[in-house]
């Protein structure tokens, strides 16, 4: 497969912030011996996508220990605080772990009360770069639970309690070779999405259609995969983390069409993306982020439109650079084109449509070779969410990856919310192979899609699992992979499969086949099956 790279696109800074974080008198009366804990509020400047958001880090203090247990304790009494509706814990040292439970209550912005205690995952290790990537060790990586939306909030109560440890503390002694229960460092993150980019006059996507497949029966005309390709981008594989720039309008994902940007690969038609694109000055990196997406919409579009399976075999042909090929067979009398495996390509949210704040990751884009397997997870940041309120989940977990976690982006390359809606991630063209930081170990040639929830003990929405098919149907389609067939991967290092092993995986698989994990959460591990089925039929096998 064809590999490439791009010219890079120049860069706008933006500005971080230092502010003291002032509580109320009464939060400072409810903290803990030895004063309030200083806070960082980080903030950056959006481009026009709505009110800019920011996250307050505040240290976590002694707390007593559990009465109980005796375990120690760390947190914060209940405050006062800045606008917030995304949490969690960072430290300083991204390969520890937190040994122990996380706990914490918010107060509703609008009605003032408080909630009951939510519990934190503390176990998120597994999601992240690869080992010994650029990523990785940047050495701004932190160690961090997964984040928990809790919606708009102005208060907020933690508590970290470490696990019972008979004969030990939390923190090891002096000399000790023992390891700390709770990692050094800890920080609660409070993280505000910002508000949502202007509206458009679209239809709800609260309610799923009365027109979208069911999980179990595929459509005719539902989305599905893209055949094998050996034009098709792929993009660098990374070398120890080697990134490659921001690509040009004109290299989307694959050979040049020779169709202005904008226009359907298939008849030159203009195309109408379901939100029309943003108007204004659009920064360097916004520019970039959505030019990687031609020809598949025009510069700026918020949504990637939904095709036919008829305009879906046309545009694979075309990234394929096949077009001219089966032309020329034709002509001389050689047998036609082969037909792909493929289905109608979903919708899909652009980062644009979601509202990221494109200065928040850093500039380029890293590939891989291909897409040989997708990766199903869980986001384990809660199900209160609604359908409306997923682009402000989706902009809160990208800012704790880049602000909070120190990742180059968001993890995930698409996110699903609990109504089938899909949405791009990690920036870098929805049709390309993107490197992610979703599933350590097995990054490297494929994809992570997290459905929006946490789907331990709740199974996840009939529309979410369909939206799973239909993007995996789509996106696999596009380098050859038969959603219903095993593939072999690579083991970048792990828990379960060292590194180097040849390691035989289904085509899609849950996170936990990789790493041993929870995750995507039993509930949504067992619908897997039907995601399988499904997605091999969008494709017409």
């Amino acid at each position: 497969m064809r590999r490439f790279l791009a010219s890079s696109i120049g860069v706008t800074c933006a500005a971080a912030l230092a502010l003291p974080l002032a509580p109320s008198g009464a939060a400072a009366a409810a903290a803990v011996p030895g004063g309030t804990a200083p806070a960082v509020t980080r903030a950056a400047v959006t481009n026009g996508a709505g009110t800019p958001g920011g996250t307050q880090s505040l240290p976590l203090q002694p707390l007593d220990p559990d009465r109980a247990s005796g375990a120690a304790t760390f947190g914060l009494a209940p405050r006062s605080v800045r606008p917030f509706s995304l949490v969690g814990v960072i430290w300083d040292d991204p390969a520890a772990e937190l040994h122990g439970q996380v706990q914490v209550r918010a107060r509703a912005a609008d009605t003032g009360v408080w909630s009951g205690w939510q519990d934190v995952e503390t176990h998120n290790a597994d999601h992240a770069a690869d080992p010994e990537t650029a990523e990785r060790t940047s050495g701004r990586a932190r160690g961090a639970t997964a984040p928990l939306w809790v919606g708009a909030s102005d208060g907020v109560e933690i508590r970290v309690r470490a696990e019972s440890r008979s004969g030990s503390e939390a923190e090891p002694k002096a000399g000790s070779e023992s390891t700390p229960l709770l990692p050094p460092g800890m920080r609660l993150e409070l993280v505000d999405p910002g508000e949502d980019p202007p509206p458009q006059d679209t239809p709800s996507e609260d309610t799923p259609s009365e027109d979208t497949p069911s999980e179990d029966t595929p459509s005719e005309d539902a989305p599905s995969g893209d055949t094998p390709s050996e034009d098709a981008p792929s993009g660098d594989t990374p070398s120890e983390g080697a990134e490659s720039p921001d690509r040009n309008p004109g290299e989307g994902a694959g050979e040049n069409t020779g169709q202005p940007s904008g226009q359907n690969p298939a008849d030159g038609s203009a195309v109408i993306p379901a939100d029309a694109p943003r108007t204004g000055v659009m920064s360097a990196e916004a520019t970039a982020a959505s030019a990687a997406n031609a020809p598949l919409a025009p510069l700026g579009a918020t949504e990637i439109p939904a095709l036919n399976r008829a305009e879906t075999e046309e545009e694979y042909h075309v990234l394929r650079g096949t077009e001219a090929a089966g032309q020329e067979g034709n002509a001389g009398g050689q047998a036609p084109r082969a037909e792909p495996y493929i289905g109608p390509r979903p919708g899909i949210v652009t980062r644009s449509g979601w509202g990221a704040d494109e200065s928040l990751r850093e500039q380029g884009f890293v590939y891989t070779d291909k897409v040989s397997a997708a990766f199903v997870h869980h986001s384990a940041s809660g199900n209160n969410y609604t359908c409306a309120e997923a682009p402000s989940v989706i902009r809160s977990i990208y800012r704790y990856h880049t602000e909070s976690m120190g990742w180059r982006d968001i993890g995930y390359n698409f996110l699903v919310d609990k109504c089938g809606k899909i949405y791009e991630g990690r920036a870098g063209g929805v049709a390309n192979p993107v490197l992610g930081a979703h599933t350590l170990g097995f990054n490297s040639n494929s994809m992570g899609v997290a459905v929006l929830g946490t789907f331990s003990s709740t199974s996840p929405p009939a529309a979410a699992v369909t939206g799973v098919a239909q993007l995996t149907a789509w996106k696999l389609g596009l380098h050859g992979m038969d959603p219903s067939a095993k593939t072999y991967l690579t083991s970048g290092g792990g828990n379960l499969y060292a590194k180097g092993t040849q390691v035989r995986l289904n085509v899609i698989s849950g996170h936990r086949d990789g790493f041993n994990t929870e995750c995507p959460g039993g509930k949504l591990y067992d619908k897997l099956g039907t995601v399988r089925s499904a997605a091999a039929g969008y494709q017409g096998r």
